[in-house]
């Protein structure tokens, strides 16, 4: 009997359990033999991704399911952030499981995917998970998600979808609360009745073509590019050609390699067909979004237009008097060529180059995939200096227009006040105000982007913890005028070597230190925040004056408060346009632009005339 082939990706909001769900798919599908342990989180194989518990990278598995068939897996981020990975990943697929938190409903994220997927004209099933959690509202939550496919234009055929209620922490689904809870087959026999054949296995006597949507490296195969194919059949020794977006020829080559998806790994294959997603390596100059075909292809595949980047970040080299030390990636040349290599394997990236040699604008969707870029360059052995980020703005009309983001926020009854009256201070205009359950109140904003950089950490302290924020692009907007920046100054080290406890001791009074003693300094870094609003320098090298007689136990016993340590994101979201982040593979410092003081003066003279 011929394999029956279906290609759909899992999409949901952050946190709502799609990684869990599609662990115990893996499981139940046979992806693990019976004398392996079953892996945890096994499609989150990034260290970044199992550190913050988000998935960042969009990857394909395969399940078979019965004897004849095989279910092509796209697991997505649900960070709008990375929506970039979500957008390419759907041009591969037939249909999608949208998979919603029983408890907390449809979320910005949630929105944000299903409307890229209902834009394709995907139908989703529906899959409403956690409902065994004591707070879970699966009426509720689906009332709010057909409310949802109703804003969002679906059509009669996509808001007619078909819903199952499952636990994937437990590994069981069902049509009715009140069935037997088991295992997944009524999810995967439901995969099966409704997400249609793919349309290319009807083109499988027509000349090969397949768009790449993911491109990564091998050390032993090259370049290796994923794609599904759309029509014909290809070989391992087939020669291709490669054509851009526009229907230039890039290249053309000789497949070496032919992998495709079985489990968890990439098996090698001597051929594959229309409908089938797979990996091929071989080409050299090809990317995303470029068509790999027959010699006689005559046209390019049309490829999904990416949405724009909303922020951006400079990338400079590290000029620090501490550079070199531990990184070995410190010349422009070398982080020039990591991001342009970035920029060509993940398409919501942007890399411009700037006037000054050493310097490099890097445009993206928000903080977080520009704080994941940093941190994984920081783990290769770079070094590097980074701006505070900037809001990408347009002009229509003669008007200058700002990028919008809708900011839902779940906080105790007790914090709602101060969160609103932080957010108008951002310029951002509250839209709607509702209990949401245990004594906790869901606030939705249309905030602008630039006013919600660096809030996100005063918004916990705020909320004492308590708070969940969730973000997403909602429009371009008429500029909204000025917002008030940071309210605290720096401490500024007005001298170069090794902090000591003593001089530490006596400038706590002055504010938060980001250093502990024994930590290398130098002229013009940022040790802490001042209590106050303005910058001042400061001596953290100062000693203890010594007598010639002293008697045993006079000293007084030196105890500092532990530093304050920000993460990347933090520390990028703090600076202001005359600062940068020092980062290293062992150290992540703030600093000045200028490091002489009277640089420093001779700067904001220039910026104040």
């Amino acid at each position: 009997m011929a394999e029956r082939l279906r290609n759909l990706a899992i999409i949901a909001h952050v946190d709502h359990g799609k990684t869990t769900l599609v662990d115990q798919m893996l499981a139940q599908g046979g992806a693990f033999r019976a004398n392996e342990a079953r892996q945890e989180r096994a499609m989150d194989s990034n260290d970044q991704e199992r550190e913050r518990g988000i998935t960042i990278l969009a990857k394909c598995t395969s399940i078979t399911w019965g004897e004849e068939n095989r279910l092509n897996v796209v697991d997505t981020p649900g960070h709008a952030d990375f929506g970039g990975e979500v957008e390419r990943i759907l041009g591969m697929v037939d249909g999608c499981v949208l998979l919603v938190d029983a408890a907390e409903g449809p979320m910005p994220q949630t929105k944000f995917v299903l409307s890229k997927a209902l834009g394709r004209g995907l139908k989703p099933i529906v899959v409403l998970n956690k409902v065994d959690r004591p707070n879970a509202d699966p009426d509720q939550a689906l009332s709010d998600i057909f409310d949802m496919f109703l804003a969002l234009g679906a059509t009669d055929d996509q808001a007619d979808f078909p819903i199952l209620y499952a636990s994937g922490k437990e590994g069981w689904a069902v049509k009715d609360l009140n069935d037997a809870r088991k295992d997944f087959a009524p999810l995967f026999d439901l995969i099966v009745a409704h997400i249609p054949d793919p349309e290319p296995v009807q083109k499988r006597d027509e000349k090969f073509a397949l768009l790449v949507t993911m491109l990564d490296s091998d050390p032993f195969l090259g370049r290796v590019l994923t794609g599904r194919i759309e029509s014909g059949r290809i070989a391992v020794g087939d020669t291709v050609k490669a054509l851009s977006r526009d229907g230039k020829e890039i290249e053309r080559g000789r497949l070496t390699k032919l992998l495709a998806y079985r489990g968890l790994k990439r098996v090698p294959v001597d051929r594959a067909e229309a409908g089938d997603i797979v990996a091929v390596a071989g080409l050299v100059g090809s990317t995303v979004a470029d068509t790999i075909g027959a010699l006689d292809l005559a046209a390019a595949m049309p490829s999904q237009p990416i949405d724009p980047p909303t922020l951006s970040i400079t990338v400079s080299i590290n000029d620090s008097p501490l550079a070199g030390r531990a990184g070995d990636k410190v010349q422009s040349r070398v982080i020039r060529a990591r991001l342009l290599q970035e920029a060509e394997s993940n398409v919501a990236i942007r890399i411009t180059e700037t006037q000054s040699k050493d310097a490099f604008e890097v445009a993206g969707r928000g903080e977080l995939q520009l704080g994941v870029l940093i941190e994984t360059m920081r783990r290769e052995g770079f070094e590097v200096s980074i701006s505070r980020p900037r809001v990408l703005t347009r002009s229509e009309n003669g008007q200058m227009l700002e990028p919008i983001e809708e900011a839902v926020i779940d906080v105790d009854n007790e914090f709602s006040g101060v969160v609103i009256e932080k957010m108008a201070l951002r310029k951002a205009e509250m839209t709607e105000m509702k209990p949401s359950g245990g004594d906790k109140t869901r606030l939705v904003f249309h905030a602008p982007s630039r006013g919600l950089i660096g809030y996100h950490g005063e918004f916990l302290t705020d909320t004492r913890g308590s708070g969940v924020m969730n973000r997403l692009f909602h429009a371009w907007a008429p500029w909204k005028g000025e917002i008030p920046g940071r309210r605290h100054g720096a401490l500024i080290s007005n001298d170069t070597g090794l902090s000591t406890a003593y001089a530490l001791w006596n400038l706590e009074d002055r504010g938060k230190m980001f250093i502990a003693d024994g930590e290398d300094v130098y002229e013009g870094m940022i040790i802490g925040e001042n209590s106050r609003g303005e910058d001042l320098d400061v001596n953290p090298l100062k000693g203890k004056k010594l007598t010639n007689v002293r008697a045993s136990g006079k000293d007084e016993s030196i105890r500092l408060t532990p530093p304050k340590r920000m993460t990347l994101e933090q520390a990028i979201a703090w600076i202001e346009d005359d600062e940068l982040v020092e980062v290293t593979p062992n150290a992540i410092r703030l600093r000045k632009r200028y490091l002489d003081p009277n640089e420093r003066k001779r700067a904001a003279k220039a910026a104040a005339s």
